[in-house]
């Protein structure tokens, strides 16, 4: 393309019209080709009976198109069976492709949902959950305890204590 000059619009258009006229012509040609030889292999396997006669050779007539019309069954039958048959090693065919290949998972997406919302749509509609944890917990009254006032005490007293204890080292 880079060599050459572009194709213009028109030309590209006619070219387009031309690759369709042989298109429908090649589509026409093989829809006669098929009616030739439907009508080909009609003529071969059902001949037109020969309707004129007494009753007896009209019976003949019919016992071999029920055994024609037998046959034909057993044929479709048979094809069908195998059409069946070939569906389902396809399948089983598909199935061992996808476990070579190894099933990829896709990229998860993260969404936002708070755990209510989240146990309310595993659960459904109709079981009502609440995630506030602490409103299931016991009251418990706290008991207050005064040993613990009187072992603070006065602190002035503590450091005069431990000022002596530190005397005590020093004049070791």
């Amino acid at each position: 393309m880079s060599e050459g000059k572009k194709m213009t619009s028109s030309r590209r258009h006619h070219l387009k019209s031309l690759m369709l006229q042989i298109a429908a012509s090649w589509l026409e040609q093989e829809a006669a080709e098929i009616a030739a030889t439907k009508e080909a292999h009609m003529a071969e396997n059902c001949p037109a009976p020969d309707l004129g006669g007494d009753q007896a050779s009209l019976m003949d007539v019919c016992k071999k198109l029920q055994q024609v019309i037998d046959k034909i069954d057993e044929e479709r039958y048979d094809t069908e069976a195998k059409v069946v048959k070939a569906d389902k090693e396809i399948e089983e065919l598909k199935l061992k492709v996808v476990e070579l290949a190894g099933v990829k998972k896709p990229a998860l997406k993260k969404v936002r949902m708070s755990a209510d919302a989240m146990l309310q749509a595993l659960l459904g509609g109709k079981h009502k959950v609440n995630m506030d944890l602490r409103a299931n917990l016991k009251q418990v009254k706290k008991e207050v305890k005064e040993e613990a006032t009187e072992a603070v005490g006065d602190w002035r007293k503590n450091v005069e204590d431990k000022a002596d204890r530190k005397k005590m080292f020093e004049a070791s």
